[in-house]
Order: C-alpha cells, then structure tokens, then sequence
C-alpha cells in the first residue's frame, strides 16, 4: 500500500494497521533525512499548512512546525490566545478566515473532544488531530509505538502498561487503539478515580498495584497528572500520589528484569517519574521527541500526496 486510507488524521480509531505500516516505514526514510546534513527536502514547497492551537502547547507545536519547515511546506503559526476567538468568532469561521488564505492543511489542537471531526465536515482541508480535549492524540500515540518498536524490535506481542491519569488522557486512549491494532497487550494502573468506568470495554485489564505492572510489563508508559483539567481531587495529595504511582530508580531496579520507560511529557519530575529514572538507560524520553518529528513528516507528507491529486 502506497497511500493512507484516510483523508485527515483524526484518530487513531479511523486508520487500519496498513495505514499505521506505511506511517512508519515513512518516518524511517525522513529519520534517514534528519540525520543528514542537510536535514530539508523540498516535498512540500507547494503546500501550505496552518497550525491553529485552541490550547497551549509547546512540545507539539514546535514538533509539527520543525517537521513541517524539514519537508520545505509554507507555515502559518495562529494562537488562539491572540485572536478573534476571543472575541467570539466560531470555530468554523476561524477557520475559513484561514483557509481564505489558500491554506491546504490544518493542524489542530483544540479543547472539546471530536473537534476536529466536525472541522473535517465544513471544511476542504485536511485536517490533522494534534489533541482534541481527552479524546485522542494520534501523532503521540504513533511515535510511542514507533519508539517501541526501534527499541524493542516490533510491538507485536509486547506487553505496554499505561500509568497515571488515564481518565484525562488523550494520550492513553490513542494509545490503547494503536498498540491493540498492533498486537500488544495493555493494561492501565493509577488511582480508581483516576480510571474510566468503560477501559475494561476496550480489552484493557486494569492492574492498580503499580509494582504488579511493572513486574507484567516490557514497556512502562508513565503520564503526566493532567491538573488543568480537574475540576475536583482525585487523590489525597501529590505525595501520596507519588509514593503509590510514582516510578522510582529503586523500584525499577529492583524489577529481576528490564523494561522500558516512556513519557509523552511534560514531566513533572519527582511525582509519575523521578529524575534519575527520566534520565537512565532505561528511558526512551528523548528518543520518543526525536521520533515525533520524522512520525509528524511522515504524517503530513502521505496526507499532503492525497491533496495533490
């Protein structure tokens, strides 16, 4: 297969595991090209690509604008902090406003989930899901099966525990669908509250000892409490949090076994993750930002060859 499926990156629910193949085994060429020199090629210098950010994000959008400007695409940068939105301009005439502009992509992180299935239905862009609320985050979830697979050899019968605040997490659900899709066992471990009621639906066994997890796993993907999105606590406090769900140098080596440590990040260093693990051998953290730039080429290089036609 030489072409994606679909028209937008919207969730990792919408691909098949051909569409996921051919993400990788392009990333692989532009990981090649990175390493180079001269790390630009000129794939895209007739499209034009807008990354609108609803909310605020660093490491995703500087991802997306490194690989957008490494395949040679023209670039426009919208915060809605600094715009019309503000003032009370709809999500779809923000958009068009933009699109007005011969935009022929859209990156789009926004807060309501499904955010960007509804932008893909009014408007003639492609669109891609940089995180829609807790819903899904599919170029994350890709770079993490990417890392695993570079690391490991290959997800397919893998065991991947996620711990922390799944209920929040737009990273855990898309997730769960890639490395399911790829063969991989999952389970998730954190606070009871801080898992949703329907993840057994999803074939994924809950495990809330954290060292039972880790004793079952070959790969630890440690995420990040999510406190912007509380509304209310979910646990006693961010020691007690620590001290159950907290990944520590002792208690890794203390494993009769190796596994590998990942992190989407931020990290909060010292609560999920302390910092002599983040910075082990054991970690994949930076290896995953890498990564996250040649899956984000790959990404928008198939979709932009649809586009074209």
């Amino acid at each position: 297969m030489s072409e994606l499926s679909v028209r937008h990156l919207l969730g990792i629910k919408y691909l098949n595991l051909q569409d996921i193949e051919l993400i990788f085994k392009t990333a692989d060429h532009f990981k090649e090209v990175l390493g180079r020199s001269i790390k630009k090629v000129p794939s895209l210098r007739d499209i034009t690509i807008a990354n609108i950010f609803f909310e605020n994000s660093t490491r995703t959008r500087l991802s997306f604008e490194l690989a957008e400007k490494r395949l040679s695409a023209d670039v426009v940068n919208f915060s809605a902090a600094q715009s019309s939105v503000r003032k009370g301009e709809t999500l779809i005439d923000t958009v068009n406003n933009i699109l007005s502009m011969k935009v022929d992509m859209v990156v789009m992180r926004h807060p309501n989930p499904g955010a960007g299935i509804f932008l893909s239905r009014h408007v003639d862009a492609a669109i891609v899901n940089a995180g829609d609320g807790a819903h899904e985050h599919p170029t994350q979830a890709l770079l993490d099966s990417y890392s695993i697979r570079e690391k490991l050899g290959g997800v397919a019968g893998k065991k991947v525990v996620i711990v922390g605040d799944i209920l929040h997490s737009r990273v855990a659900l898309s997730n769960i669908f890639a490395l399911q899709m790829q063969g991989a066992s999952v389970r998730v471990c954190g606070p009871k509250t801080l898992i949703p009621k329907y993840v057994e639906s999803l074939g994924v066994t809950v495990e809330p000892d954290l060292r039972k997890a880790l004793e079952w796993c070959d790969v630890a993907n440690m995420l990040r409490v999510q406190n912007e999105r509380m509304d209310m606590s979910y646990f006693p406090s961010t020691r007690e949090y620590a001290r159950q769900f907290g990944l520590t140098k002792p208690l890794l080596d203390s494993l009769d076994k190796e596994i590998v440590v990942m992190h989407p990040g931020p990290i909060n260093r010292g609560v999920e993750i302390t910092s002599d693990v983040a910075d082990s051998s054991h970690s994949i953290i930076l290896n995953q930002v890498e990564n996250g730039v040649a899956i984000r080429m790959a990404v928008i290089y198939l979709l932009a060859s649809k586009i074209k036609k």
